[in-house]
């Protein structure tokens, strides 16, 4: 699969009228067979608030998967199916080897697909049009089916949790 997202970037021009300033096929989009994902990442923030003068596109190169310090990361994720998405074992921390926790609060929407999201004790099956509001938590993603799952996710910094 080759992950193709749209990505339509408005700014100003210089009368200050609202202009498109780029529309194009994301440009930064990165496969990680070790997870079994593709992402396409459309667009950081590393201020808050934004500067919405500074026309630069910061979503470029190797991002980690946490945005900076007061900022935010929107991207698109295709968690492939049956990819390196071995079955969970036991409960707790160690039942997924991708359990991770960002200091992040995620509002991520599934688009298409169907996936399970596993928490420390927890498992929800989600299918297109589900939403998560994922606050800190430990979790890992399975996808059990046999499409692509998409998932559009925004990720803001978060103090981390005690």
């Amino acid at each position: 699969m080759a992950l193709k997202v749209r990505r339509v970037v408005t700014g100003h021009d210089g009368a200050g009228k609202a202009v498109v300033i780029s529309d194009t096929t994301a440009p930064n989009v990165v496969r990680q067979d070790a997870f079994g994902v593709e992402v396409a990442h459309l667009w950081l923030t590393d201020a808050t608030p934004a500067d919405n003068a500074d026309p630069a596109d910061k979503a470029v190169g190797d991002l980690p998967i946490q945005p900076p310090a007061n900022g935010t990361v929107f991207r698109v994720v295709a968690f492939l199916p049956g990819k390196n998405v071995p079955e969970p074992v036991g409960t707790g921390a160690g039942r997924h080897p991708f359990m991770h926790r960002t200091d992040t609060i995620d509002y991520q929407i599934v688009l298409s697909g169907e996936i399970d999201m596993l928490l420390d004790d927890d498992e929800v099956h989600l299918e297109a049009g589900d939403i998560v509001v994922q606050r800190g938590t430990n979790h890992a993603w399975v996808n059990r089916g046999t499409e692509p799952c998409l998932i559009a996710a925004v990720q803001i910094d978060a103090k981390p949790l005690g």
